[in-house]
């Protein structure tokens, strides 16, 4: 493996050796020069040579691979062998990494097909049956297609995964390992793409991957210093009327335009609550979480990308992996456990070199844990309260573990809750 943190500056695609095809429709897209992680990685890939790039969430690693597995892939061979494979954790990333690859390959012949769970396996077969040069997968869904012998992977020439780190943490190395056992081309390239590099996605590449040239992005590439990031320590129970006030601020700033707002919650029920009690304050609030359908998902990040709703609130489904454009805030209503995940979040902002803001609204009893943000960053994490004129509360709230809705509850079970402002049908007996 060839550690190489150099990265040469090279101003166009055309430099890099992207084709002409390709190149005109990132020039139709507005896309001229490549990022770094861009700059590393195409020249290496269309090269032959296996890649591991660590580079964070917006940087462009999408088209790092996706513009030279275009160039290189063999436009007239249809069948339901893929050339390409790119393996992903969520079926939002898949839909995401397809649609930006549609986007790239307009010009050109090439069809990608993505599959993941969630989706009838019926359509899936019927455009695998039409012919596919680029498959992206999750490895639950693609397993199962391998299984019924849908999917052949005996001419995948090149083997992509991204957000490996991710796909770590929710238990994939298995069916990773299983997958690329049914991929007997030992001429394959694999690249390796992820925000951070844990051992165990260190042994992986060492073990499926030959002279692999890792490019990890320096320290100014790798931080998040054009986010300015602050919080404010309050009571739990003051918490829904700081967001409010953030949220109202954040549209009177600049060119007083609505922008796109995510907030993040702690869990499912958290979040559908939350964002039905900033819709009934007159926000333009959409959920998301994992207790919705595949097709209310898909709709809920339809609406905030086409700007039909400009605040998502949200658990940690997005924190990374769905790639939402002109993200102008975030803001963490609950303090996450791991520090990474903090991370992660304020992430969906500033992106692809912009700038942008991150508040996280932090209750008496997570103030500890907030303390491991702060030592885990060299950036600098504004505390709001003395600029604010807002004491930093001493007394200590208990945890409060809300009971699940019922919408036929009756509505005199629900008296104003720690938001002051939900909805009668939601109880409330103690502090959301």
């Amino acid at each position: 493996m060839i550690n190489d943190n150099k990265i040469n500056v090279i101003s166009t695609f055309q430099t890099l050796g992207i084709s002409e095809e390709v190149v005109k429709a990132l020039e139709e897209n507005g896309l001229k020069s490549p990022f770094p992680i861009q700059e590393a990685a195409i020249p290496v890939i269309l090269n032959g040579q296996d890649f591991i790039g660590q580079a964070h969430t917006g940087s462009g690693k999408t088209a790092a691979y996706a513009l030279p597995i275009l160039t290189k892939i063999n436009s007239k061979r249809y069948n339901n062998s893929p050339q390409a494979l790119i393996l992903v954790p969520t079926r939002e990333l898949a839909m995401q990494v397809t649609a930006e690859i549609n986007k790239f390959a307009k010009n050109t012949r090439i069809k990608t097909v993505s599959i993941y769970g969630g989706q009838s396996i019926g359509i899936q077969f019927d455009r695998l049956r039409r012919g596919v040069q680029i498959l992206v997968a999750t490895p639950g869904r693609l397993i199962d297609h391998l299984k019924r012998r849908s999917i052949e992977l005996e001419n995948v020439d090149h083997v992509v995964l991204d957000e490996a780190d991710r796909m770590l943490d929710m238990g994939f190395i298995e069916d990773i390992e299983t997958i690329l056992s049914h991929i007997n081309n030992d001429e394959r390239q694999t690249c390796l793409f992820s925000a951070t590099m844990p051992s165990e996605i260190l042994d992986l590449a060492q073990k499926y991957m030959k002279n692999a040239k890792m490019v990890r992005l320096n320290e100014k590439e790798l931080s998040l210093d054009t986010i300015d990031q602050s919080y404010l320590i309050i009571n739990e129970k003051e918490k829904f009327k700081h967001l409010c006030n953030f949220i109202s601020n954040s549209r009177t700033e600049a060119t007083n335009t609505k922008q796109k707002i995510i907030v993040f919650a702690a869990t499912k029920q958290r979040t559908q609550v939350l964002a039905d009690a900033l819709r009934k304050d007159e926000y333009s609030a959409i959920a998301i979480h994992g207790d919705l359908s595949q097709r209310e998902r898909d709709n809920a990040i339809f609406r905030f990308r086409k700007g039909l709703a400009n605040i998502l609130v949200s658990t940690d489904i997005v924190s990374r992996g769905i790639d939402v454009p002109a993200v102008g805030h975030v803001i963490n209503y609950d303090i996450p456990d791991d520090p990474m995940v903090y991370f992660h979040r304020i992430g969906r902002t500033a992106r692809a070199g912009a700038s942008g803001n991150a508040v996280s609204l932090v209750s008496h009893d997570r103030i500890d844990i907030f303390g491991r943000i702060l030592k885990r960053t060299k950036q600098t994490i504004r505390k709001l309260n003395e600029e604010m004129g807002i004491a930093v509360p001493t007394t200590m709230y208990r945890q409060y573990t809300p009971r699940p809705y019922n919408r036929y509850r009756s509505s005199n079970d629900g008296v104003p809750n720690s938001y002051g402002r939900y909805p009668k049908r939601y109880t409330s007996r103690g502090t959301y």
